[in-house]
């Protein structure tokens, strides 16, 4: 990447390629916020978290890891690389097992990835409802779900998705309220009521 940053306000921000960032860059870049994302070749910064938005991504992965089979793990915030121009990061993700090579991994490749989860916050709806699952789909990761707070209760809600290798689209397979029951990509039964988050 040649691009300089340009300075503004005191901020140093990094100017585009012209044909955009590629996940090399992603990866090179310095000082780049915490979490940034590659979405089309274009850097995407997300902001702060709600207190809703991390304590759910604890919930799950703790339900996930309670019976998760030896052969794959389960992980949160890792860049998952689609193809050179995304490299989003899930909230979580499960992957196989042989692809966790070490503690100083810093992404996965979307045919390691059989699971991504969003966990919607405000500023990322577009991006977790549309961009991310299409993008997961087209990269053939067999699994999506959308996790969102609803009502005036702020009661969390699981929409789970199944690929569809065909059409490389999501099929809608459950809206779950309370408890997230599945039997894929592994057997699972997750307490996602408002009173097991607020235990964490």
């Amino acid at each position: 990447m040649t691009a300089e940053p340009i300075a503004e306000h005191g901020c140093r921000w990094p100017v585009p390629p012209q044909d955009g960032y590629t996940v090399d860059d992603l990866f090179t870049l310095t000082d780049l916020p915490p979490h940034t994302e590659l979405i089309d070749g274009s850097l995407v910064f997300v902001s702060p978290q709600r207190d809703f938005h991390s304590t759910m991504i604890d919930l799950m992965v703790v339900g996930l890891r309670r019976t998760v089979p030896k052969e794959l793990k389960v992980r949160r915030e890792m860049t998952v690389v689609l193809d050179r121009r995304n490299g989003p990061e899930p909230d979580l993700c499960v992957v196989r097992t042989e692809a966790v090579t070490g503690p100083a991994l810093t992404r996965y490749n979307a045919e390691d990835v059989l699971l991504a989860v969003e966990v919607v916050s405000p500023d990322s709806e577009a991006r977790d409802r549309d961009t991310k699952p299409r993008k997961y789909a087209a990269a053939g990761i067999p699994y999506f779900w959308l996790v969102e707070m609803t009502g005036a209760n702020q009661h969390p809600v699981v929409r789970a998705y199944e690929l569809d290798p065909l059409s490389k689209t999501y099929a809608l397979t459950g809206i779950h309220h309370d408890r997230l029951v599945l039997g894929v990509p592994y057997d699972l039964d997750l307490d996602i009521t408002p009173d097991a988050l607020r235990e964490l």
